[in-house]
């Protein structure tokens, strides 16, 4: 079978999933409210309702929203010492077609980013993780688009449409608190999967399918297009899709895996691990190195991935908390393990770890002070594979972030990052090290 048949008898499975869904007995619908994983405010501070627009969409069954994320950094070390500034419009809609007068628990979510700035790390810096999860080449994208049927008491969930696979897998609850890429989709992934994978700000079509079987035990199955800007991409992905509409369904597909423990959520100190992993299936040609960073291999126009596969483990633990607190705070360490075969990767192995301190101040409950670092290892023998100077070792990041909410649903956030051998490079390739950089910068975000 021809490699976009298989990724399209996927899909065609998972289309007559869902319309078995849709026509199930209402009862075995849930009265779950919707919901996303991509980061919808918890609160505003500007509840901007013109003609009252959203409190009718509200009575239909529809919330509208969004934030706006500004953030400035600049640095030392790197490629050259420098400033920015970048920003992101975010909107979403998400609705609940029960509400609406459809099918019982079956759901709708859709949102778009308007991107604009300058990328520090690209421009500055060169390392392998991003400063910011925000950062990407200007442009205004359609993001996710997707339906979502709930069933069996919201046991099971079956999501169909443009996904994006870091809103869901890899998360780690404590890593969520610092600025830096790598805390979310990990330079592992970023680095080794075509296009970068399935992620901000790459959407692509997929259908992930929920099992939560009782409130501790849940498990996730997701199938992607396994390269979100195509094989014919020949510069950087997102400008090969640069508003989000290309909706490809031609490369071999991306299966992604993750089983989910949650223990003692009633006591004390509860805590989550987390097991998963993927499998790439056929062959992919990758440009993805060369166009993220000077100082990653101008030298090669093309790597070859075929059949790759990485496995993670993630732990997030409460060790302290703060007395009478509703939603547990206190102390809480976190770490995450990713291992891929070196036969057909720049990173090989990856590891990330730290310390956060919630509701510790007293009348400034949300604030949170995040302390990380993160381990990216290069192999040495890997660049003889693709034309790398087999001296890259690896790269590191200390990150201190502080979240400081000012208002409800208005935060600032002061951070500082070091990245060790930005690329990867300690200087024995025969380009010169890279030095090590020092970024300060500072996030506001308005919810609205």
């Amino acid at each position: 079978m021809k490699r976009a048949s298989v990724l399209k008898a996927v899909f065609l499975g998972a289309v007559l999933a869902i319309l078995f869904s849709l026509l199930a007995e209402p009862s075995l619908g849930a009265d779950a409210e919707c919901s996303s994983d991509s980061g919808i405010p918890s609160g505003v501070i500007a509840p901007i309702d013109v003609g009252h627009l959203r409190e009718s969409l509200a009575d239909a069954g529809f919330t509208v929203g969004g934030l706006y994320l500004g953030e400035a950094f600049a640095n030392i070390g790197g490629i050259r010492k420098g400033a920015t500034y970048d920003g992101v419009l975010w909107a979403y809609l998400l609705g609940d077609l029960h509400k609406a007068g459809l099918w019982k628990g079956l759901c709708f979510y859709t949102d778009a980013y308007q991107i604009h700035g300058r990328s520090i790390t690209a421009d500055d810096i060169g390392s392998l993780a991003a400063v910011s999860d925000y950062e990407a080449l200007p442009s205004t994208r359609l993001s996710e688009l997707w339906l979502e049927q709930h069933m069996f008491n919201d046991r099971l969930a079956v999501r169909f449409g443009q996904l994006t696979a870091d809103t869901e897998f890899l998360l780690s609850l404590g890593a969520s608190n610092f600025l830096g890429s790598t805390w979310n989709w990990a330079t592992l992934p970023s680095s080794d999967l075509a296009g970068g994978g399935p992620a901000y700000p790459l959407a692509t079509p997929g259908v992930r399918v929920a099992v939560k079987p009782n409130d501790n035990w849940g498990l996730m199955l997701g199938v992607y297009n396994g390269d979100p800007a195509g094989a014919h991409c020949t510069g950087s992905p997102q400008a090969c899709d640069d508003n989000g509409l290309d909706f490809r369904l031609d490369s071999p597909p991306l299966l992604m895996a993750e089983g989910r423990y949650k223990y003692n959520q009633d006591g004390r100190l509860p805590g989550t691990l987390k097991i998963g992993g993927w499998n790439q299936f056929g062959i992919l040609h990758d440009q993805a190195f060369a166009l993220r960073s000077p100082t990653i291999a101008s030298t090669f126009s093309s790597v070859i991935i075929e059949n790759d596969w990485a496995i993670y483990g993630i732990l997030d633990q409460l060790v302290w908390r703060v007395p009478n607190s509703k939603d547990p705070k206190g102390i809480g360490l976190f770490g995450r393990v990713i291992g891929a075969p070196a036969e057909h990767n720049l990173v090989n192995f990856y590891a990330d770890g730290g310390i956060t301190f919630s509701g510790m101040t007293p009348h400034r409950a949300e604030d949170v002070l995040g302390i990380g670092f993160a381990y990216t290892s290069l192999l040495n023998a890997h660049g003889l594979n693709i034309g790398l100077p087999n001296a890259r070792t690896y790269e590191a990041l200390l990150e201190i972030c502080y979240s400081a909410q000012l208002k409800t649903g208005w935060s600032l956030q002061p951070d500082f990052q070091y990245i060790w051998q930005p690329g990867g490079d300690p200087g024995t390739s025969g380009k010169g090290k890279v030095p090590n950089a020092a970024v300060w910068g500072v996030r506001t975000t308005i919810n609205f």
